[in-house]
């Protein structure tokens, strides 16, 4: 093929949809009752690829005003390429944030979009390392009850997943009794052979988070998830050289330079695809971890990321996040099974992400 044949990018479609949760959910910064997602189609002839971020609806205007027009007419087959323009094209603008996301949405899509022209998976276009992706379920809000939360473990044990991760932080400041308390109600529930993890979402002032980690030992915690705030690279490797479990951060890095100051203060690096600039760059942070001798473990949505996981050697697992598989498992047909705890992205043979719209679920959730 000449560089005359090589399909172009035809263009992009936008569109924000929105979804309740499916009860109130909250952790130890923040309370929702809804998650909204962009959805970017990119057009090659017949061929569409599929790409999407969770954040404000405000990510579209970036996608429709600034980067469409940039990626529109590029080799559909040069993914870095239009990656690097789009991040060119929003210097004035500030990229980390929802910029970022937008960024990271096209990217995806034209990820799908390439696989999908050459008919393969994205794994078999992307190389494997793995056969398998290992998940853990994560949810356990701070704002369920014992009922709810024991509901929420029993359903991905019944589903073979050995670890599990629920929210603490909530007293952000206060008593971390309660944060306590749920942390070993999820011992119990889970079993004592089963990997626990928490999640403070930053919550914690050093010192708090220091002594909760030493309690948390005794429950068996192996993962504290931003027991500080992300930004406080200080506070981060001072809580991780005084807990036993693994501290882990960076599912808020927008560029490759964030993930660079995040690698000296870390166990374990976390990136998100879906904020950091797409599949490019969580390929890039992976390879970055992985001078660093750290693991990478994917945050959130997991359908973004489980074809890219099975290329990284060094991944740790995925975040089986309850929101996010909820959407996901709505909006697609050849959503992925996470039974006995681990994904097999490209076992269907189906190219791409391996994903098939249902249209009208998306337009029953669009507001845009």
């Amino acid at each position: 093929m000449t560089a005359a044949d090589a399909p172009t990018i035809g263009g992009l479609e936008v569109q924000v949809l929105d979804f309740p949760t499916d009860a109130p959910e909250a952790d130890g910064t923040l309370a929702w009752d809804h998650t909204t997602m962009t959805l970017v189609r990119a057009h090659c002839g017949g061929t569409t690829g599929l790409g999407w971020t969770y954040g404000d609806p405000a990510t579209a205007d970036v996608i429709t005003g600034q980067l469409a027009d940039t990626v529109t007419g590029r080799p559909a087959f040069d993914v870095p390429a239009a990656n690097e323009a789009m991040s060119r094209a929003v210097r004035n603008s500030g990229r980390p944030g929802l910029v970022a996301g937008a960024i990271s949405a096209v990217d995806i899509a034209l990820w799908d979009l390439k696989a999908r022209l050459l008919g393969l998976p994205l794994i078999d276009l992307l190389g494997a390392a793995r056969t398998e992706v290992p998940v853990y379920g994560s949810g356990g809000f701070t704002t369920y009850d014992h009922h709810r939360l024991a509901e929420q473990l029993g359903s991905w044990t019944e589903q073979g997943i050995t670890a599990f991760k629920i929210k603490i932080g909530e007293s952000w400041g206060t008593s971390e009794r309660r944060d306590l308390e749920r942390t070993e109600q999820a011992r119990r529930l889970v079993g004592e052979d089963a990997e626990l993890y928490v999640d403070a979402n930053g919550a914690y002032t050093r010192k708090q988070a220091v002594r909760v980690g030493r309690t948390l030992a005794g429950f068996g915690v192996s993962w504290f998830e931003e027991p500080v705030s992300s930004d406080d690279l200080t506070g981060l490797a001072l809580v991780r050289d005084a807990v036993t479990a693994d501290v882990a951060a960076g599912e808020y890095g927008y560029d490759l330079p964030y993930f660079a100051r995040m690698v000296p203060v870390v166990d374990c690096l976390q990136a998100d695809a879906t904020r950091c600039g797409g599949i490019t760059v969580w390929l890039r942070a992976a390879a970055l971890a992985q001078a660093h001798g750290l693991q990478l473990s994917g945050h959130c949505a997991p359908h973004v990321h489980a074809h890219a996981a099975a290329a990284v050697p060094n991944l740790r697992h995925l975040e089986w996040f309850h929101d996010h598989v909820r959407i996901e498992h709505l909006l697609f047909d050849g959503a992925l099974d996470p039974r006995g705890g681990a994904l097999n992205p490209g076992a269907s043979g189906a190219p791409g992400l391996g994903l098939t719209l249902r249209p009208q679920e998306a337009d029953r959730a669009r507001t845009s």
